[in-house]
């Protein structure tokens, strides 16, 4: 089933969500699944999902949804301790952590755009042998950013700066003895 149309990029689908929780694509007059609204999602096709009674937008319930059906089969992308520190998040930081997500997954889908005259067979394949190497340098990645914001906190003394000395310990200087 061909999704692209003429309008397909001015303006969003509108999806309808029943209480007989059906989905009903108002652009193709016909129900919809959540495997035909994650294609959406694939082919990059603009789409909002709103209640049809109340018309309050469901779009961020249904992605979710789909991610968690996703999640439950095959191998998952988020481990439960993941999950915990993500629920960690929310409250104050979560605005960083957002910002921090979106702009990583956006870094991965520009390096595989540059990468677009291969398949995404191919691509598949590569990132399956590379991925000891990139979960390595992911891992930096994230340390390194770590180290970088609490650098930052302290420099700004947003949790109380960096620990002061005791009063009994003097300064040492680079050989180690006391000054």
């Amino acid at each position: 089933m061909s999704y692209m149309s003429d309008n397909s990029r001015t303006s969003p689908r509108l999806i309808k969500k029943y209480p007989n929780r059906r989905l009903y694509d108002t652009h193709t007059s016909a129900h919809v699944t959540l495997a035909d609204i994650r294609q959406f999602v694939i082919d990059d096709i603009p789409f909002q999902v709103v209640d049809a009674r109340t018309g309050e937008d469901l779009t961020r319930a249904i992605l979710m949804q789909i991610i968690q059906e996703a999640e439950s089969q095959g191998e998952p992308i988020f481990s439960s301790d993941m999950l915990k520190n993500i629920i960690r998040f929310y409250g104050p930081f979560q605005g960083m952590l957002g910002s921090y997500l979106d702009k990583s997954i956006q870094t991965v889908i520009d390096v595989q755009a540059q990468a677009g005259a291969q398949s995404s067979q191919a691509w598949s394949e590569f990132l399956h042998k590379q991925m000891p190497v990139m979960q390595d340098l992911m891992t930096q990645y994230v340390e390194h950013s770590k180290n970088l914001y609490l650098n930052t906190q302290s420099l700004f003394g947003l949790f109380g700066g960096m620990p002061k000395a005791k009063p009994d310990e003097a300064p040492k200087n680079n050989d180690g003895d006391k000054e």
